[in-house]
């Protein structure tokens, strides 16, 4: 098989692995030249109307980029504030910027046109702080009411000490705000969707066995349930009503999904030491401009200095899906990623406080995609019997139709109070029938062995292309929640 599979790559024009294509061909890296000065821990990134990237850092500064979609040489650099505390999102609407800090939700505006910020307004400050290290705060841009959605990172990594720590608030237009769901333990990143749900990455750690993309609904529990002690808070009372089941420890989700009906489950598992260890930011083309891959997620993670791309469907009523490796090679710890309507995707980061693969103290970097589709699986969707591929090129037929071209196994984590968890419950679920679509766009995986609320790691190593490539990434890992019924 290994001698076919080569011989169709020379047939192709390609000598060997070292001249296959890579994934600078198809989404090239562009370095942004922030000023020798300046110390931009990227934490926050915002398109402005006047056509300048807005750039906020952890130490508290916020940027202004000049002709940020053009050549390095020709951005310019001004602060346009200071002073803020560790602000981790950026929002502009009607005028205004609106910072997320530490301990507030803050709108900003220029009004005597000097390049400066010089009023700033509290719009919400009705979380707590204690001056742990571990308190951040991350906010979204506005949803289609017009709130801010906050996610508060727990104190430390196992308690909520002060009121609305390990929560999520959203901040409406007015200033008010509305406690929506519990159980979150150390956000990377929050966001919307293509269709304005909410989702935000949560950290391994205590009741969270790999790092994750989670979606957040009002009265929904995240998994951690430290902060349980704010439902006795009027305002909790009369948003939520009362507090969910405790969960127990050392248990799976699968089962405590039955006994706890607020929690909802991951919608995508990044598995933790494959897809990397802290999953940040991220953001979707809308547009079809960076691709083929619309209306996917591109989730940041800050150790290993990537974006994975996560294709999401709901079954029976709930979120799940793949996750595969996209990028790699950012300069630092990816943190903060944002997609202009033009198709340029901007990432910024900083490894300060955790190590990241990067290499560099801070970066800020921009993606564009050079026109030529790279030969990848573009979806991976359950089905009653397994799942279902879809190409972003037509598949050789022979190779695709192959049992002997995919593997999977399947594994789970504990749920538990404990820091984090190894892949426990392993299955080897196989791949017995692939039955190739008559447009060779999709194939059909018939798998014995499928595992309710397991990760199903699959490897299509095998798969080529029409035209004899291999995928530029062979592993997917579908979070399987639920199986569909037909």
């Amino acid at each position: 098989m290994k001698a076919l599979f080569a011989s169709v790559i020379l047939a192709a024009g390609f000598a060997g692995a070292a001249d296959l294509p890579k994934e600078e061909d198809y989404y090239p890296i562009t370095i942004l030249p922030i000023p020798e000065a300046v110390v931009l821990e990227a934490s926050g990134l915002e398109m402005m109307p006047d056509g300048k990237l807005a750039v906020c850092g952890r130490r508290g500064n916020l940027y202004m980029v000049d002709q940020p979609l053009g050549k390095p040489g020709d951005m310019k650099f001004s602060l346009y504030a200071d002073g803020l505390h560790e602000p981790l999102g950026l929002a502009a609407k009607d005028g205004w910027l609106y910072a997320t800090q530490r301990g507030e939700v803050t709108r900003m505006k220029d009004t005597n046109g000097d390049g400066r910020a010089d009023q700033f307004e509290t719009l919400n400050d009705g979380w707590g702080i204690t001056g742990d290290y571990h308190e951040y705060a991350f906010g979204s841009r506005h949803d289609k009411d017009g709130n801010i959605w906050v996610v508060l990172c727990l104190t430390g990594s196992f308690n909520s000490n002060i009121d609305y720590r390990g929560w999520c608030v959203r901040v409406t237009p007015d200033g008010r705000l509305i406690p929506t769901a519990s159980g979150i333990r150390s956000p990377g990143g929050i966001g919307l969707n293509h269709l304005g749900e909410v989702f935000y990455t949560d950290n391994q750690g205590p009741w969270n066995g790999s790092s994750s993309l989670k979606h957040l609904v009002p009265g929904s529990f995240q998994g951690h349930p430290d902060g349980f002690k704010w439902f006795d808070l009027p305002a909790v009372k009369a948003a939520l009503g009362k507090a969910p089941v405790k969960p127990n420890t050392n248990s799976r989700m699968v089962a405590e999904r039955q006994r706890v009906k607020e929690l909802v489950p991951p919608a995508c598992v990044l598995p933790h030491g494959k897809l990397g260890n802290s999953s940040s930011g991220f953001a979707f083309d809308g547009t079809g401009k960076f691709g083929p891959f619309k209306n996917q997620l591109l989730v940041g993670d800050q150790t290993a200095s990537t974006l994975s791309r996560v294709f999401l469907e709901k079954v029976n009523g709930v979120y799940q899906g793949a996750a595969i490796l996209f990028r790699k090679g950012f300069g630092s710890g990816n943190l903060t990623v944002m997609m202009t309507p033009e198709g340029a995707c901007f990432v910024g980061g900083t490894d300060r406080g955790w190590g990241a693969r990067g290499g560099k103290r801070f970066a800020l970097e921009r993606v564009n995609w050079t026109g030529k589709v790279p030969f990848e699986i573009h979806e991976m969707r359950a089905k009653p019997e397994g799942f279902e591929l879809t190409f972003t090129h037509e598949v050789d037929a022979k190779s695709a139709a192959d049992t002997a071209s995919y593997a999977m196994e399947a594994y789970t984590y504990m749920y538990r109070a404990d820091y984090g968890s190894p892949e426990v419950d392993k299955a080897t679920p196989k791949v017995v029938k692939a039955t190739v679509a008559a447009d060779r766009r999709s194939v059909r995986l018939e798998v014995s062995g499928l595992v309710k609320g397991h990760v199903h790691e699959l490897r299509a190593a095998g798969v080529r292309s029409a035209a004899g490539l291999p995928l530029l990434h062979a592993e997917a890992y579908y979070t399987l929640n639920e199986i569909p019924a037909q």
